[in-house]
């Protein structure tokens, strides 16, 4: 990895634990509208294509 890529790995990290820091207090609130087991991939992919679903969706491990 060269330096550049390296700082900018090293600000792209610094940036998303600010990010995760403010959800983590609570100012910003992301809402999950629907969960999938990560086993029904394919059903979560055909409800995503056939907009059955609305806002954010999370497949659960």
């Amino acid at each position: 990895m060269s330096r550049s890529q390296g700082a900018k790995r090293e600000a792209m990290v610094a940036m998303a634990k600010e990010l995760f820091d403010v959800v983590q207090s609570g100012a910003v609130k992301i809402n999950i509208n629907q969960t999938y087991p990560l086993k029904d991939v394919a059903k979560a992919h055909r409800d995503l294509e056939a907009c059955k679903t609305t806002g954010s969706t999370v497949l659960t491990i």
